[in-house]
């Protein structure tokens, strides 16, 4: 068997105190770091936050840097004259997944207006990327239509 050893981070200097804690029944905001930053330490696999004003904090900065990420992406796509409708479509396909991911998981741990708010943000960013993906369809159906014109002039 694994042995595995299990830590807790407490804000308050009680001294040599023992807290156990059963992880598998314990209401908080379950997630696994990235583990991005290389260091002789702790590596850490799994990580439960149980205090709510904690939660809504980390939440709110993971939300607000996606939403930065989409942002910045839809941008891109409106200042590039040659876009691919794939790329507009995976986008589309993300920014759902994202939404859904809100609803189901984040809706417990964060404000209800703050979730409408979030909400509205997403809608407003998806009606965009469908403007832009139709705007892209009629550019490519477009030149077919004219083709087909064409020909039918020259009988």
């Amino acid at each position: 068997m694994e042995n595995i050893n299990r830590y807790v981070l407490c804000k308050s200097n009680n001294g040599k105190e023992l807290v156990y804690l059963n992880y598998n029944s314990s209401e908080g905001f379950k997630f696994k770091p990235k583990n991005q930053v290389k260091y002789n330490g702790i590596k850490v696999n799994k990580m439960v936050i149980i205090n709510p004003s904690f939660i809504e904090k980390v939440l709110k900065r993971k939300v607000k840097r996606k939403l930065d990420l989409y942002l910045q992406f839809l941008i891109n796509l409106l200042d590039d004259e040659n876009e691919d409708p794939t790329t507009l479509t995976h986008a589309l396909n993300d920014l759902d997944r994202y939404r859904r991911t809100i609803i189901n998981k984040y809706r417990n741990y964060l404000d209800k207006k703050y979730v409408d708010l979030l909400l509205k943000k997403i809608n407003l960013l998806e009606r965009e990327i469908k403007e832009k993906l139709f705007l892209c369809m009629q550019k490519e159906i477009q030149p077919e239509e004219e083709f087909e014109q064409e020909h039918r002039r020259g009988r």
